[in-house]
Order: C-alpha cells, then structure tokens, then sequence
C-alpha cells in the first residue's frame, strides 16, 4: 500500500474504535491507534465514558503492557492540552516518544483548539491534520456544534404510515413502525441521547417513561425533559413517577405556571426550568436550549415530540437533523395529523428544503435520515 493508503487504513480504523464510544458524551467520541516504527499496531482504544481514560491514554496503556515503543499515533481528535479529570494526552504521547500524529480534526472546544498540536509540534513531533475530517465531523456533530455554538445537538424523531400520517383521526397512534424500528430507536437513538425532549401533549396521549430499554445489554437512561407550558403533566405519569428513582426529569415550563404549581413537580424530585413565554404563552424554545447547552452535561438531544412541538422547533431552527421512520401502512383521512403541525407555508416556493443524507431499510420500514440546517 501507498503511504497514503497505509494512514487511510489505520485512520479508519480509529474511527471505528470511536464509534464504540456510544456513552462518551458529554465527552467527544476518540479513538486512537498505535504503530511501532516499523508499522506494526502495538496499541489502539477508545473513550468509553467520562471519567475513563482517554483514547490515546487507553492505547499508550495497551503499548507499555507489549513492551513496544510507540512511533505513530492516529487520533481521531487533537489531543487535549489541559488537565481535567485526566491530564493531557499531549503530555501523555510525548512521554511515550511519539514522533508522528495524524489527525482527522482540530478539536473546537476552547480550551485545546490547536493548543494541544502546538504543543506536540514544538516538541518536534510531526503532526498531521486533516485525514478523513468528514466522517470524523459527522461522528461527533454534537459535541461539534456544542462547543461551537453553545447549543446542543437536536436530533427530530418521527415515525409516520406511506401517507404521512403520525396517527389516526381518533389520536391512535401504537404502533406506527415496526419492532425492529422501536427497538433501534433505543439503541441507536436513547441509548446515546444525554436528553430526550417530548411536549406535554405527547405525555397525556402516550404516558411514555422515556427510558431506555435494551434487554440483556446495559443501557443508559437520558435525562427527561417534558415542555409543558401550564404544568398540566398528571403527576401519576412515568416519567414524574420515574423523577422520584433518578431525579432525571426536568420539565420547561413558564414563569406563571412555575408560581402556582411549581412546588408540586420539585417536591417528587423533578428539576423545574422556567423560561420567558413566546406571545403564545409558551415555553421560549430557544431559551430552553440554551439553558441546556450551559449545563455540560447535555450535548445531545433527542426529541421526540408530537406535531406541535416539532413544528416549533423546526420554526426556530433548532433542529439539525430528522430520522423520519415511514411504516408500509395507509391511514387516510383528512383529520389524521402529519409530524410537523402549526401553520406551515401557504406556497410551495416557500417550503424548507432539507438535505437527504441516506436513506434505509428498518425491517419493513423506511428511515430517512435528512439534515435540516
């Protein structure tokens, strides 16, 4: 193989490591390969969850116990420069004798951004930047767009029959898509959300708990979060009920809802956020989504809402990507709703075009996975 081919291949390969990465956040997903001199993997690893070592602390480990001597590291993310709960891996490839790091991406968070290839640089060490940026950008969008903007990342799904449709014209709507769909839902999706968001309507429909349910493998419970202006979520629902397990429920509500019935949702253990009202008198949107992007905990958010909420999220250009699930089902009628309520456009010229990514198969069903900003 070419010497490009060679860096393509092991580059890759630490993408690969990363992607197992799935409970990192708020963490980015790493992963990180080792070489001796003569080109042999002596060491690779990944970021497992916050706490754990890093990447490239993982793989230097994994060297030291061969015996070898590290030459060439390919790193999905600039090493960071700055001692947090683990010192920096900058430090940490030098100590080891690295002379060469091939990177995917310049990591955004402030507190690295080149820092830590500047540092490996002066030290004489050839660093490389660049190599397979794009899918090492889709990779971590989140933590991306998180550090970039102070935002998290807001993931819309929808599940809807052949003819657009998210429920009958009586409101039923269990089940639209498949098992198989269901259960990649909270693999995929819950499984590596830090929240998933829901509006109050689909509470009093559904009475979801918003957990995730894997079987046998373990999984991780995101944060609930329930938009619910007039805090008119019954307190016999999942997810309070479940507030009082993890104190892991928040719900967005306004400042006069908060006044009177505030107490009542704290009391059994729910977090109580309360932003400015939209002239609707509803919870501000993007208030709420900024107040998450400051806790550091919330990177990722999952929303899975009904026609309403997603419409004003949409509205607010706060979503930035939509896993729509189409089932092979006809429902019909001109009362069923689609995914997307509020007013819409009145002309076609107007319409918000999104950017289709790729499209698959979910047992029987269809996923559309679409970029919207």
């Amino acid at each position: 193989m070419s010497d490009r081919a060679v860096d393509v291949h092991w580059m890759s390969r630490a993408l690969r490591l990363a992607a197992l990465g799935r409970h990192a956040s708020p963490n980015p997903m790493v992963g990180c390969v080792l070489l001796d001199r003569d080109g042999r993997k002596i060491g690779e690893g990944w970021h497992v969850r916050p706490g754990t070592g890093h990447a490239e602390a993982v793989a230097l480990d994994a060297a030291r116990s061969a015996g070898a001597r590290p030459h060439t590291a390919y790193v999905t993310l600039e090493p960071c420069s700055h001692h947090g709960r683990t010192p920096p891996c900058a430090d940490a490839l030098l100590a080891a004798g690295v002379s060469r790091v091939v990177l995917a991406l310049e990591d955004p968070d402030s507190r690295v951004s080149g820092t830590g290839i500047a540092r490996l640089r002066d030290a004489g060490v050839v660093v490389e930047c660049g190599l397979l940026e794009g899918p090492a950008r889709a990779l971590i969008a989140a933590y991306i767009k998180h550090r970039s903007t102070g935002l998290p990342w807001v993931t819309l799904k929808t599940a809807m029959t052949l003819d657009g449709k998210v429920a009958t014209s009586s409101g039923d709507s269990r089940w639209i898509s498949s098992p198989i769909s269901r259960a990649a839902v909270h693999r995929q999706l819950r499984d590596r959300a830090d929240a998933i968001l829901t509006g109050v309507g689909t509470v009093l429909a559904d009475d979801p708990a918003l957990t995730t349910r894997l079987g046998r493998r373990e999984g991780r419970d995101p944060w609930r979060i329930v938009v619910d202006s007039r805090l008119r979520t019954p307190l016999a629902a999942k997810v309070i009920a479940q507030a009082a397990v993890d104190g892991r429920t928040i719900v967005a509500t306004t400042h006069a809802a908060a006044d009177a019935h505030g107490e009542t949702f704290t009391a059994r253990g729910c977090q109580l956020i309360v932003t400015g009202e939209t002239p609707e008198g509803r919870v501000n949107l993007a208030e709420l989504l900024g107040y998450l992007g400051t806790r550091g905990d919330i990177v990722g958010v999952l929303a899975e809402t009904g026609p309403a909420l997603s419409a004003a999220l949409v509205d607010a250009g706060l979503v930035d990507r939509w896993l729509a699930y189409i089932a092979p089902k006809l429902v019909g009628g001109e009362a069923a709703p689609g995914p997307i309520g509020g007013e819409g456009v009145l002309r076609m010229a107007d319409s918000r075009l999104v950017r289709v990514k790729k499209v698959r198969r979910s047992g029987p069903d269809l996923v559309v996975d679409a970029a919207l900003w």
